[in-house]
C-alpha cells in the first residue's frame, strides 16, 4: 500500500471511486491495488525543478530555502516551511523526482521522494517539527520504529513531533455505543465521495479499520505512546492533543477536518 493517506483526504477516492469498474469494500485484496493506482495518478505538478544541493541536505541549506520542518505522506506542504515527503513519485509532464534528490515544486514549495523504511536524506537536528497524518498505521511496528527514530535524530532539541491516526479505543466505543459512530463516519465518507456506500453492519465498520487502505497496525494512546518510546522519546515527552490544538499553532493547523471523527492527535517534544 502506498504511503499517501494525505492525498486520499484530499479527495483522490473521490476519483478513484469514479473510474473504478468494481468497487468491492469487503474485499480489500482487489480495493487496494485500486487506491494505488490513482494514487499514482494523483502525484502531478505543474513545474517540477531539481535542486544542485546534495544529500544529505542540512540545517543551513534548508533554511536558506525557508524550509523549517518536514511533513510526511504529502506530495505538497500546506505549511509554507515545510518539505514534504512521499514513495510516491512525483511527476510533471514526462519529468519525474527522484528518490532522494531534493525539489522545488510549483515555484514556492519544496518535495523529496523518500521511503520512510529507509534512513532519511538529512543531517541531525536540522528541523523544528515534523509532522504525519494517518501514516503510521501504514507500516509494520519494526518499520514505524525505525522511521521515528529517524524523525527524532533530524529533529533540533525541543522540536515537536506530531502524529494523527486512527484511534482503537474510538473505535471500540463506537462499535458499543449502538453504531453511532459509524453512522456518522459512513456519512462522512459519502460526503468525500468515497467510493459506494459502506455496509452498515457494526462487525464490517470495526473490521474494516484493520484490513482496508493497506492499514498494518492500530493504535491507542498507550500503544502509540510505547511506539515513541522505542524510537528514543522521552515517555514524559508525549501528549495528547485536541484538533487544530498543540505547542505549535502552524503545525497543528496541518490537521484535515475530514477524519477528525476518528482520529487521535498525539504531539512529542525532541
Amino acid at each position: 500500500m502506498l504511503e499517501s493517506p494525505r492525498a486520499v483526504d484530499c479527495g483522490g477516492l473521490a476519483k478513484g471511486a469514479a473510474i473504478a469498474m468494481e468497487w468491492d469494500w469487503e474485499d480489500p485484496d482487489t480495493l487496494n491495488p485500486t487506491m494505488d493506482t490513482f494514487l499514482v495518478d494523483l502525484a502531478r505538478c505543474e513545474k517540477l525543478e531539481p535542486l544542485p544541493a546534495a544529500a544529505p541536505y542540512d540545517r543551513d541549506t534548508l533554511r536558506g530555502l525557508g524550509v523549517t520542518g518536514i511533513e510526511f505522506a504529502a506530495w505538497r506542504s500546506f505549511h509554507p516551511g515545510g518539505l514534504a515527503t512521499d514513495v510516491v513519485p512525483l511527476r510533471s509532464g514526462s519529468a519525474a523526482s527522484e528518490r532522494g534528490t531534493l525539489f522545488q515544486v510549483d515555484g514556492d514549495r519544496y518535495f523529496v521522494e523518500h521511503d520512510i523504511a529507509e534512513p532519511l536524506p538529512l543531517t541531525d537536528g536540522c528541523m523544528e517539527w515534523a509532522y504525519a497524518e494517518h501514516l503510521v498505521e501504514h507500516v509494520p511496528v519494526r518499520v514505524a520504529v525505525a522511521w521515528l527514530t529517524e524523525v527524532r535524530r533530524v529533529l533540533a532539541p525541543g522540536g515537536v513531533l506530531r502524529l494523527t491516526t486512527p484511534d482503537l479505543r474510538r473505535y471500540v466505543e463506537g462499535y458499543l455505543d449502538g453504531g453511532k459512530f459509524f453512522a456518522r463516519h459512513r456519512r462522512l465518507l459519502r460526503t468525500a465521495g468515497v467510493g459506494p456506500p459502506m455496509p452498515e453492519r457494526p462487525a464490517f465498520m470495526f473490521n474494516q479499520l484493520f484490513y482496508l487502505y493497506g492499514h498494518r497496525w492500530i493504535y491507542d494512546f498507550e500503544e502509540l505512546s510505547y511506539l515513541l518510546t522505542r524510537a528514543g522519546f522521552d515517555s514524559g515527552a508525549v501528549r495528547r492533543c485536541d484538533f487544530r490544538q498543540g505547542a505549535r499553532a502552524d503545525v497543528a493547523d496541518l490537521d484535515r477536518a475530514l477524519r477528525r471523527d476518528e482520529t487521535m492527535y498525539v504531539e512529542v517534544t525532541a
